[in-house]
C-alpha cells in the first residue's frame, strides 16, 4: 500500500467523525505540510468522496458520500491484506534471523526499537531460547512495552548482551551509528534486510 492510499484512508477516517479536525490538525496529525493537507481535501473531494459544507469563513465540515466510504472499506481491506503481508514475510525473516543467532549461541539480545517490528521479534524470539534482556527507544524511554521497561539507548554499554537487533523501520542506519558511538562493536549489530 503506498503512501497516498495511506494517507487518504486517514483523512476519510478522520472526516467520518462527528467533530472532524481542521487540516491543520490533519496536517499535525499525518506528520505532512498543510499544503498537501489541502491538495489531498480538494482531490479527494473532485472524486466524490465527501462534499464540503461552508459553516463559517475558515471552518469546513467534510461530509462522506456513499462513494467515500465505500472507498475507506476498500482501503482498510488493502492495508489489512498489506499489514498480513507485512507481518508473515517479517515473521519469516526473523525465524531465520534468530535460528542464525542460535548456531552462533546468542543466548541474549536487546532491542533497539519498541514499536510493531519490536512486537513481531519478540513473538519469534519466544520460538528460541534467547533471552530478550532489554528493549531501548529514544522516544519510549521510561514506557513499558513487552512487559519491559523502555531503556534509554545510551545505557546500551551497561547491559550484558550478545547481539543488539535493531527492531525499528526508520532510520537504521543513525541507529547503527548511534550504537557505535557507545562502543558497540559493529558484528554486534543485526537487522532485518
Amino acid at each position: 500500500m503506498d503512501n497516498n492510499d495511506l494517507r487518504t484512508l486517514k483523512i476519510l477516517k478522520e472526516i467520518e467523525h462527528d467533530h472532524p479536525p481542521t487540516q491543520r490538525d490533519l496536517a499535525k496529525k499525518m506528520n505532512i505540510s498543510l499544503g498537501l493537507v489541502n491538495s489531498f481535501i480538494k482531490r479527494l473531494a473532485q472524486k466524490g468522496y465527501f462534499k464540503i459544507n461552508n459553516i463559517s469563513k475558515n471552518r469546513f465540515r467534510y461530509i462522506l458520500t456513499p462513494k467515500g466510504a465505500a472507498e475507506k472499506t476498500r482501503l482498510t481491506y488493502k492495508y489489512i491484506q498489506s499489514s498480513l503481508k507485512f507481518y508473515r514475510d517479517a515473521r519469516i525473516k526473523l525465524r531465520k534471523l534468530f535460528g542464525d543467532f542460535m548456531a552462533q549461541k546468542v543466548k541474549r539480545i536487546v532491542f533497539y526499537g519498541a514499536g510493531e517490528l519490536a512486537e513481531i521479534a519478540y513473538i519469534s524470539l519466544q520460538e528460541t531460547s534467547i533471552k530478550l534482556v532489554a528493549v531501548v527507544d529514544d522516544k519510549k524511554v521510561g514506557e513499558i512495552v513487552l512487559g519491559i521497561v523502555i531503556k534509554d539507548p545510551a545505557q546500551i554499554g551497561s547491559i550484558s548482551f550478545d547481539k543488539i537487533f535493531i527492531a525499528s523501520m526508520e532510520a537504521k542506519e543513525e541507529i547503527i551509528e548511534k550504537i557505535l558511538r557507545n562502543k558497540i562493536p559493529r558484528d554486534k549489530v543485526a537487522l532485518l534486510e
